[in-house]
């Protein structure tokens, strides 16, 4: 049997319906959830580390970056086959991303959350860990970055996005398709990551803000976000990649700051290129050195922004690690 260790970060996973307000509250720890699936004992030697209890909206990029240390130094000791993340799904998909760059290993960790609670009769929680552990049997997992498995659908890190906000099948990969899935303990793989990237950093810097472009928009948030300091800007344009011509007057703002751009699209599949040259375009947000960021969405380009932050504030080496795929 493998040796499994799971982190317990919090999340629905964790969670049980509060008597007194009817909502779902973070209730048991790692050891206690065990108890409620101990048919998952019989599967691996799984030992337990409990890294919090939050829910997924207070996960912070300092808190990831602590995880991400944690697993590295559990993985250096080569005691684990694999890893386990349990986590909440509003920000599974950034802290799964965070790890695919900061974690350097060929071992496999799985990130999985739930979508129901513990006081459900449908909840999802034992089934995705069950499949996450028998993710980390399969030999054919190694040298697969971090995994994201729920609902039996098994995605890379890097490409999978919540697409619903309380479905248990909302855990997609828009773009290319899931990895594979595990249907009664077999787990079927039927592609490798489009990409493979490590970023080993062991500092961040957070201070990086996202801006959704819309119909019309003008430049005071741009202005604003610039003038308050932030170190790197993201921003959701329309399509491919094009601004209004007044949000283009403040991006070539902030640019001129010496602060660096990445450009992604709201779209939730697609990749941003400078394909149209009128006013506000992508040819003109290009020549201006706004970054592009291909396939990424604007949360995970704001977690490789915070890591490359913590290894240089060079505009061109951030536009090289961004944009190497193209060159």
């Amino acid at each position: 049997m493998k040796n499994i260790l799971i982190v317990f970060t919090g999340g629905t996973f964790s969670m049980k319906i509060d008597e007194k307000t009817g909502g779902a509250i973070p209730f048991f720890l790692g050891e206690e959830l065990l108890q409620l699936m101990p048919e998952i004992t019989n599967l691996a030697k799984l030992s337990i580390y409990n890294f919090g209890n939050r829910p997924g909206p207070h996960m912070t990029p300092e808190l990831m970056l602590e995880l991400s240390k944690i697993i590295q130094t559990e993985i250096n000791k080569n005691e684990y086959d694999g890893i386990v993340v349990t986590h909440g799904t509003d920000t599974l998909e950034e802290t799964a991303y965070f790890l695919d760059l900061n974690v350097v290993t060929e071992k496999p960790i799985v990130v999985i959350g739930a979508m129901r609670t513990s006081s459900e009769p449908d909840w999802d929680g034992p089934r995705n860990l069950r499949d996450a552990i028998h993710i980390i049997n399969e030999e054919n997992s190694k040298k697969m970055g971090v995994l994201v498995c729920l609902n039996g659908e098994i995605n890379a890190a890097s490409e999978v996005t919540k697409t619903h906000t309380d479905d248990i099948e909302t855990f997609h990969s828009l773009n290319f398709g899931s990895l594979g899935f595990v249907e009664k303990g077999r787990v079927i793989y039927n592609r490798l990551p489009k990409y493979l990237e490590k970023i080993p950093t062991d500092k961040i810097n957070s201070n990086v803000d996202l801006l959704e472009v819309y119909a019309g928009m003008d430049d005071k948030f741009f202005r604003f976000s610039a003038d308050s300091g932030t170190a790197a800007l993201v921003v959701e344009a329309l399509g491919v990649g094009n601004v209004p011509p007044k949000a283009f007057e403040g991006i070539e703002y902030v640019v001129k700051k010496g602060i660096p751009v990445i450009l992604v699209s709201r779209c939730p599949a697609g990749e941003t290129l400078d394909a149209y040259s009128y006013e506000g375009a992508g040819k003109w947000l290009k020549k201006l050195g706004v970054i592009f960021a291909e396939y990424l969405n604007g949360q995970k380009a704001r977690i490789k922004t915070m890591i490359i932050l913590g290894k240089t504030q060079n505009i061109n080496e951030i536009k090289e690690v961004f944009e190497w795929k193209n060159s």
